[in-house]
């Protein structure tokens, strides 16, 4: 049974930073992260292959870095000068082929349960 476990959500006062895990029980070529905020549409933020090759949504490029420790088959989200807008459940997502438009992309074969970010003062 394939598994994408998240971690490291919490809270942090605006400008500050958290870093999200995501496991697999299993290695992807293609993890990426999505968010839903409260009211919000669900949006994909980032996307990085097996290779390292990466892509960002606006709302958060320069702020946030996704990497990938294939050893590990775990992927990080580094999100710096969070924002209170960034507010909202982060959700890992795998599978097995490079999408042409992955971060247009909505229906990823495998999710995470999700981990929720709080910014506030």
């Amino acid at each position: 049974q394939v598994q994408l476990v998240e971690s490291g959500g919490g809270s942090v006062q605006p400008g500050g930073s958290l870093r999200l895990s995501c496991t697999a029980s299993q290695s992807f070529y293609l993890m990426g992260w999505f968010r839903q905020g409260p009211g919000v549409q669900r949006e994909a933020i980032a996307a990085i292959r097996s290779d390292g090759f990466a892509l960002y949504a606006e709302s958060v490029k320069g702020r946030f870095t996704v990497s990938r420790d294939r050893n590990k088959n775990t992927m990080y989200l580094q999100m710096n000068d969070l924002e209170p807008w960034d507010t909202a459940v982060y959700y890992c997502v795998a599978d097995s082929i490079w999408y042409s438009s992955p971060l247009e992309h909505s229906d990823y074969k495998y999710w995470g349960q999700g981990t929720q970010v709080t910014v506030s003062s």
